[in-house]
């Protein structure tokens, strides 16, 4: 079945229609910038402006960054904090479905992308704005882990390894793997993976730093999907949400 996919984050919201049962976008993906300040009202004036291009009247999924439980948003690190306690349906609309942004990216990533097939613990992390993540346990989310905010050093894990982080001190390839190798490393400890796929926008870049990074025996892969993978998974969720395959949902509106 198709589906819409919307995937808000620090940067940019952005959004496409996705073939759900092979993971391939069926319409060319959309992003606009994310409104500043990014409040719960602006964003999803955005939101509704990304379904209003498609015209769509179908399933809509949304991703955010921060933890969503039972709909409500309980934190917003790098977006507004206005956000903490909203009730997802009464800003989107009802039958929407909404839920942690690199959990999306991990479902699209075990069903479609690097952790396809795979047994035992699966790690997915996005580094972007932040680092966020999804753990699987064959096969079978985790929800809500946000593994970038424990403490390497002193300071959150994405403030010294994040995309953002490297940007903003200036960092070469080589110094910023080696952040990244060391917070890998606590990963590693921690959970003891079978695999951590490594996602976000700058996977596209992997060749120039993934070849850096050592973790012994556990395997460090680029995302699949790259940055089209929380897209794909809002819209595999919206798909599987009770009641909305067949009533449809109009987001923010």
């Amino acid at each position: 079945m198709e589906a819409l996919g919307i995937d808000i984050g620090g940067s940019g919201v952005k959004g496409a229609t996705v073939n759900t049962e092979t993971g391939d976008l069926t319409g060319e993906r959309v992003r606009i910038p994310t409104p500043q300040p990014s409040t719960p009202e602006t964003v999803a004036a955005t939101v509704r402006e990304i379904v209003e291009h498609f015209s769509w009247s179908g399933p809509v999924g949304v991703t955010f960054p921060g933890v969503v439980l039972d709909g409500v948003i309980r934190t917003a690190a790098n977006v507004d904090r206005s956000w903490i306690g909203v009730k997802a349906t009464d800003l989107f609309g009802e039958g929407v479905a909404v839920l942690n942004d690199a959990d999306a990216a991990g479902v699209a990533e075990v069903a479609f992308g690097a952790g396809r097939g795979r047994s035992g613990v699966v790690l997915v992390l996005t580094f972007g704005t932040g680092i966020g993540s999804a753990l699987f346990l064959d096969g079978r989310l985790v929800p809500n882990t946000e593994f970038g905010h424990i403490e390497i050093r002193g300071k959150e894990a994405e403030h010294r390894a994040s995309d953002r982080a490297r940007e903003e001190h200036d960092l070469d390839w080589e110094e910023w793997a080696g952040r990244v190798e060391e917070y890998l490393v606590r990963m590693r400890d921690l959970l003891s993976p079978s695999l951590i796929v490594v996602g976000g926008g700058v996977s596209k870049k992997s060749e120039k730093f993934l070849p850096l990074i050592d973790l012994g025996g556990t395997p460090v892969v680029p995302a699949e999907l790259r940055n089209l993978a929380g897209i794909v998974g809002a819209a595999m969720t919206a798909s599987m949400t009770t009641g909305i395959s067949s009533a449809g949902g109009r987001a923010a509106g």
